[in-house]
Formats: structure tokens, sequence, C-alpha cells
């Protein structure tokens, strides 16, 4: 269910949950002790959408199988999922929107299951030890919905000749049962069946593709822990250009509709390379094994996400060279901000978007498109009575997640950063930052914590300024 229509219920949700876990214990004689098992909890604790996630477990690896047809925009799928108990488990929660779950299994041994909204309750044949290593199963099938999210409309697209699967926070859940919060990144095989024209595309590396009774499998690997809005799916017609440089290796695909937009497309993501190399020159090496970049003729499209080693790319971006250039900027930063450093809860998105948005002005600065301080100097030039400055960005609200004010006073953060501390100390903190947390998730607290510890410096009232404060900070 989109992040939007989960904040009315959640809280209510889970205080009935709470009510109703103090009577469902259940004991067992587990190896050595009795179990005292308790459902998981229905949620993950995000603040802003209290109902995504769950208690009780951590997904370590999906395996996801997965056919679709556009004639009838039906997918069916089989999710098993590798998974650890952090509690002793009597039940516990996955998240899934809409589609019809046909069957589960628990170590193999059929379990009960109910639905209410986007939760699936899933009840072993014997409850689960705390620490427990357990294999579920899932099967399903139906139409996956297209959702009204922060981001604008987003989730799973039906398109003309295939389907493309992309949105921030809620879209994983629906197209397979997942633990749907970036707490809970996890490895992931996502094996695709489609007609035999298509191409089928997905994150990580591309490790095989059979073909069979006019239908073709894709399978792709991703070794390397994804948050679950992280995976993206593209089924239809596209041009892909697979190559290999610096020890990565790049798949890109592009819709052939696109024209003269996916020539710009083409030229912009020919430079992923020389993006990736700038970068690491200030971020440390790059995260991940794989990279590239999918842009699909989606007319209701209008956001760039950036899919773990695989950024989806509305075409609108793609009007001009420039444009085109900085939006592959901004998503492969967030390949450091983002991905390999995911969020513990949702309201520090600046953390992910200030990054990548100052990415983009050192990257203009590096094209002579203005240094960081004009661009900053812009700004700041907005008026003081400017709505923009009202937006307490380190705290924006589930509804103002992706505010302008998030990416570009979030830049202006980091910028006041970079110039209360020096540059010797600034790029430091961003290769410490990127270097120790890699693979963990992160908050506000944690980054500031770091700033002030490779700094010498108390920040407090610098970032009590620029993410805290309702109002245009005083500027030199």
């Amino acid at each position: 269910m989109a992040g939007t229509r989960r904040v009315g219920v959640a809280v209510l949700g889970l205080v009935l949950g709470a009510s109703l876990l103090t009577g469902c214990a259940a004991t067992t004689s587990g190896a050595g002790r009795a179990l005292t098992a308790m459902p998981g909890a229905p949620g993950i604790g995000d603040p802003y959408f209290p109902l995504d996630g769950n208690g009780g477990y951590d997904v370590t690896d999906y395996a996801l199988d997965v056919a679709y047809l556009p004639a009838t925009d039906e997918l069916t799928g089989t999710a098993e999922l590798a998974v650890r108990a952090t509690q002793d488990l009597s039940a516990f929660n996955l998240d899934l929107v809409g589609l019809e779950v046909r069957s589960v299994a628990v170590d193999g041994a059929p379990a009960t299951w109910t639905r209410d909204g986007g939760e699936l309750t899933v009840t072993p044949a014997a409850p689960l030890a705390d620490a427990a290593a357990f294999t579920t199963v899932i099967t399903y099938a139906g139409v996956p919905a297209t959702l009204d999210d922060p981001l604008g409309v987003a989730g799973f697209f039906h398109t003309d000749d295939g389907a493309l699967v992309v949105g921030q926070p809620d879209v994983a859940a629906t197209w397979f049962p997942v633990n749907d919060h970036p707490l809970d990144p996890a490895t992931y095989t996502v094996r695709i069946t489609a007609p035999e024209a298509l191409e089928a595309i997905s994150n990580g590396v591309l490790t095989s593709t059979t073909s069979a009774g006019g239908m073709t499998t894709s399978t792709w690997r991703a070794d390397e822990p994804m948050a679950p809005y992280l995976v993206g799916m593209a089924i239809g017609e596209f041009d892909v250009r697979a190559y290999g440089q610096g020890g990565i290796r790049y798949w890109d695909a592009l819709d052939p509709a696109l024209g003269e937009t996916g020539a710009v497309a083409s030229a912009s993501l020919a430079r992923q390379p020389e993006v990736i190399a700038f970068l690491e020159g200030m971020f440390g090496p790059y995260p991940f094994a794989a990279a590239g970049g999918i842009v699909d003729d989606v007319g209701e499209l209008a956001f760039a996400l950036e899919n773990q080693t695989r950024p989806i790319y509305a075409p609108s971006f793609f009007s001009d060279a420039v444009s085109g250039d900085v939006v592959v900027v901004h998503e492969l930063a967030h390949q450091w901000f983002g991905n390999s450093l995911p969020l513990a809860r949702w309201r520090d998105i600046w953390l992910n978007e200030g990054f990548a948005t100052y990415a983009e002005w050192l990257w203009n600065e590096g094209e002579g498109r203005g240094s960081v301080d004009e661009q900053f100097d812009r700004i700041a030039s907005i008026p003081a009575d400017a709505a923009f400055w009202t937006l307490r960005i380190g705290d924006p609200g589930p509804d103002r997640l992706f505010d302008p004010a998030v990416y570009l006073r979030g830049a202006m953060t980091v910028h006041a950063l970079r110039t209360a501390v020096g540059d010797d100390a600034f790029f430091r903190i961003l290769t410490e930052w990127t270097g120790r947390n890699a693979g963990r998730n992160v908050t506000t607290g944690g980054f500031v914590a770091l700033a002030e510890e490779v700094s010498g410096q108390d920040l407090t009232e610098l970032f009590d300024t620029w993410l805290t404060t309702p109002q245009k900070p005083d500027l030199p």
C-alpha cells in the first residue's frame, strides 16, 4: 500500500496488534529450552509508515521466480525467502498488496495464513525458535497494482509491451511478499519469464537466459544486500547494451520508441563510467559489482529512482544533454548515499537526497557550469518569506519526503558543513561515512557524530539550524 495511505490507521493497528500479542503466546519444547513464542510485530517501527516492514525476523535472501503476460497483465510468482528469527515466533507478517496467495510453506511444511489489507500473516506448523534459520515459500498470482505515493504515480506500471516496477517508499509489496522496509536489506535472485520477443531486466548481474515454448527466462543476481524498494523490474522491447569497464559490469536498457530522447539518454548513460570515477574520487570505491540504467517510454512516470545497480529514469529527464548527465550523476551518487548506506528511518531522507544533489553541484562545477558556491548562492537568493524555508528537512513528514527543499536545502546543509570544517576534514568525513557504514543502516545522529569526530568541532548548532529550524538560516 502506498505510504500516504498507511498513516491514518497504522497507529491504531499497532495498538490493536500489541493488545492481541499479549494473549497469543505459544509454548513448546525447543532444543534444550522451552519456547515462549509470540507473533512478530505487524510493523518494523518506522514513525512515518508504522505498518511498513515487520518484526520478529530478518530476511537474508529472496529468490523470486515470476512470470508476466502483458496480454492479460497477470503476474504469477513463487518467492522463496531465507529468514532468521529474532525472537521465538508463533506467527509472522509479510507485506503484500492485492495479489492472491495460493500456498505458503515454512521449512517445507504447509503453513496457514490470513490477509488483512497489505498484511499477510503466516502461522507455521510449529513455532520457530529465536535465531533459527528457516525458509518460507509463497506462491501467488494476480494483476499488480499501480500506486499513488509521495513520488506520484508509482509501483507496477502495465506498459504497452510489458511492465515497469519502480517507486519509493512503497513498491516491493505490489509484486512479491516482502519485509518492506530499508531496515531489512537482503540479497536477491530475480528470475523473470516473459514472451521471448521481450527483454527482462532487473538488478545486479545477468547470470542466465533460457528459452522454451515461446517464453524466455532471464535470471538476475544481486549479491550485495539491497533495500526492498530498490528492487526493480522492466519487461518490454529494449535495446540492451552490456559491457564492462573499470571492473564494473554495465547493462543499459533503452526503449527504442524514445527516438531522439533515447539518443540523448544513450549518450548520458555512456558517461556512467566517467561519472562513477568522478564520484569515487570523493566518496570512495563504487560499492557494487554492476551498474547501468533503464529508460522506458512510460508516460505516467515522472521521476527517476536509484534502483540498486540499475537506476530507472523517466524519459523527460533527457530533454537535453545537460539534464540527462545531471540526473545520471544524481542517481549514481545514490548508489553510495541511500543504497550502500540504507536509511534506518524514512525521516532522515535528506541523507539520501541532500548528498545526491550536492554531487550534482560538484559535477556541474567540474563541467564549468558554475562553482558550488555559486550554486549555493542561487538557492540562498530565495526570499526569506518563501514557503521553501519553512520545511524542517530533518523531519519533513511522510507526505513531503520528496519536497524540493529536502533536495536543495539538504545540499545546502552539506555545503554549510564543508564551509564550517574545511575541505580536508569535509572530504575525509565523506569517505569515512561511506567506508565505515557500507551495508549498514544510517541515521542523521550517526552522521553528525562522525562529522564531529573527524572535524573535532561541535556541530550541533549547524545541523539544528539547517535541518530543524523552519526559517531561512542567517547566511554570510
